[in-house]
Formats: structure tokens, sequence, C-alpha cells
């Protein structure tokens, strides 16, 4: 039988915030030039590609999907893969499953390609998305190109590793890393499979010019997918608390050893910096001569915040549990 601690019982009904105050930052505008090349690229490989493998997070499932991979997606098979389901509260599964069926993508896998769960289960999907459709402009060619696209940082090349590891039994292909813009460039043709003979294109991660709501952007934030430093660290911590709160889930209590549960990012920063010793030497300026003061270093605090989140330590979550609940947005600009 698990415990749960007292102040998690008595916070549990408490009133959180039903905004998030965002105080004029704009994170709806990121869109370096290596993206508009790297879209402009994978839209003239199309004719040497069979099928489209989406990519994209699985704590993000209905939301963040650049809105440009429609085009490009045209007429060719399409599958979505989920990935970093590990990561992810999967209770709505089927929700969330409905919900990208109404929107007509019926070919839909998580997965977690850390530890290839699930990946098996892509060449076969893939393979029998082939088979149904017509290979156009590729004649009687017996091999088969597949495109990887997504959002930067959602685990594309960690999946073409994957894939290597289940069918071809060898290692890295592609460079992984944790931050978005790895990829740069439409690489060369990875091979994945021998039975079928398959190959894979990985592409840089694509966002959209412009994300559809300052929400959306604050969520692909918080799963790596925008350099930190382009938000703000400890906007995106006090959103992440803003949302753990908002969800009941108050993992970050017990992590960090808090008395409660508290809506008040500068008090849960400041109570971090302070159990990991990440504080600095500030001098103040008095009428009477310098003091120095010792402070916490409010920016590490929320970047330890944020680094735990991402790693799962704070439990799994699903950033999109306000839309399938058919929840209002959350921020409010003034």
């Amino acid at each position: 039988m698990t415990l749960v601690p007292r102040a998690l019982c008595s916070t549990a009904q408490a009133a959180w915030r039903e905004n998030f105050l965002l105080s004029g930052r704009d994170v709806a505008r990121w869109f370096p030039g290596h993206m508009a090349k790297g879209l402009k690229k994978m839209k003239s490989s199309l004719k040497l590609v069979d099928c489209i493998i989406e990519v994209h997070d699985a704590r993000i499932p209905l939301s963040g999907r650049n809105p440009l991979f429609q085009e490009t997606l045209g007429l060719k098979p399409h599958l979505l893969v989920l990935n970093k389901m590990d990561l992810a509260d999967l209770t709505e599964q089927q929700k969330i499953m409905q919900r990208l069926e109404g929107e007509g993508l019926k070919n839909v896998i998580f997965t977690n390609c850390l530890k290839d769960e699930n990946v098996k289960q892509i060449i076969p999907m893939v393979t029998e998305l082939m088979g149904s459709s017509p290979r156009y402009h590729r004649g009687e060619n017996l091999e088969y190109c597949i495109m990887v696209i997504g959002v930067p940082n959602v685990g594309k090349s960690s999946l073409i590793n994957s894939l290597r590891r289940q069918h071809l039994r060898k290692g890295k292909a592609a460079r992984v890393g944790g931050e978005p813009g790895i990829t740069r460039a439409v690489m060369s043709r990875i091979q994945v499979s021998e039975q079928p003979l398959m190959f894979l294109l990985d592409t840089p991660g694509v966002l959209a010019p412009r994300i559809e709501s300052v929400e959306t952007g604050l969520k692909l934030a918080l799963c790596g997918t925008v350099l930190d430093h382009l938000v703000g660290e400890e906007t995106m911590a006090d959103y992440l608390l803003f949302t753990l709160n908002r969800h009941q889930r108050f993992g970050y209590v017990q992590h960090y050893g808090l008395e409660s549960a508290c809506d008040s990012i500068e008090r849960v920063l400041k109570s971090v910096a302070v159990k990991l010793g990440k504080t600095q030497k500030v001098k103040v300026f008095t009428g009477t001569g310098d003091v120095n003061v010792i402070q916490p270093d409010y920016p590490a605090a929320a970047r330890d915040f944020l680094h735990t989140f991402r790693r799962g330590l704070l439990g799994p979550m699903m950033l999109d549990l306000d839309i399938l609940r058919g929840h209002p947005p959350a921020e409010t600009v003034p």
C-alpha cells in the first residue's frame, strides 16, 4: 500500500490558478532559416518517398503538430508515431485515439524508442500501408523509401536508430540529442530493414511559422521543442507548476521534499535552490556600505525543475489533458 503524505491530501482540494499570466512574453514565433530550408527540401524529395512517418511527443498528442505537414503528406501513406510514451500519462489513451481518428488519423502507434517499445510494429504497419497504396513515380523499384518528419526533439533520429537495432542489429546511424535542432538537413538514406528492403530519410525538426496559441507554444517548450532561453526558464517553470497543480500532479512535493504543494513559482524555486545548494552572492548597496547577501539562484532552480520533469521524475504527464476534458485555453495575455 502506498501512503499519501498528509500535505498532498490537503492540497488536492486546494483552489489553483485557472489562468496563466504570461506578462506579454511572446513565444509564438520561432522559425529559424534551417527550418524553412529543411521543409523546402523535404517537399522536393517527396517523389522519392513511398510513405511518411510523422513523429510527435506522446505528452502533447493533440497539439503542436505542424499544420504545414498536411500539404507535405499529400497522397502519401501516413503513420503517426507518438513517441516518449514512457513520459506520458496514457490513462486517456482511448480518448486520444478517438480524437485523432476524428481528425482523419487512423494509423497511430505509441512508442518509446529508447527502450524499443512497440517499435517492431512500425515496419509491418508501414509495409501494409504501402501495399494498399499506388507507388507514384516509382515504377518496379523493389526497395522502399520512408521520410521521417516532425517538430524538433520528438525522437525522429531515435526512431531510426531503434529500427536499425530491431531489424538490422546495428548501432546508431542518426545523431540524437536532448536539444532541438540536432538534425539540420535532410540526410542521405539510412537502411533500417533487409526484408523488405527499406530506407529512411531523417529530416530536421520543423515548427510552424506561427504557433496556434501561446499555451500550445508553452507545451511545445516544456517538451523541449524550443530552446529554453528563447521562452525563459522561469516562465516555463511557472507554466509547469501551473499545469502540475491544475491536474493535481504533486510529485514535485515529494521529489524536492517540500512541505506542501504551492501555487507560487517564486516560493517553489526558492525551496528548490536551497535544497540543491544553488545560491549566489549578490552585492546590495546601502547607505552605510555594501553588503553581500546570499540569494537563491532562480534560473538554476528553474532549469533543474524543467530537467526533472523531462526525465519523468515527477511522474508521467499528459499536457493535453485540458483538451481531452474540454477545458478552455488557460492562458491570459494582458
